[in-house]
């Protein structure tokens, strides 16, 4: 694992429960702002044990992104749905409501 891909993983670890960050707002807080598709690589370079809550994060027009693995957006649906996030009929979550503001 790099440096840099445990940055991104540090600050997910800080999304709170309930919230959801973007790809590109994590890339801006770990100081690499064209960095949105580094950020996913990351995260899907993290395996099922690992305890970072890869699910609160979301592309900018707040729907989970395709994955290679089946059925993994469905599951990120599902982790987020228990937290309390909800979604619009077009699959999208209002980011006004769920975007994580960092203190």
């Amino acid at each position: 694992m790099s440096g840099h891909d445990q940055q991104i993983y540090d600050m997910v670890c800080r999304i709170p429960e309930g919230y959801v960050a973007t790809y590109g707002q994590i890339a801006r807080l770990v100081d690499k702002p064209n960095g949105a598709r580094q950020v996913g690589y990351a995260l899907a370079r993290l395996y099922d044990t690992d305890d970072v809550p890869w699910h609160r994060v979301v592309n900018a027009r707040g729907e989970i992104s395709a994955r290679a693995k089946p059925g993994c957006e469905d599951y990120q649906r599902s982790l987020l749905e228990d937290e309390g996030v909800t979604f619009n009929l077009d699959g999208r979550i209002d980011l006004t409501r769920y975007l994580w503001a960092r203190n």
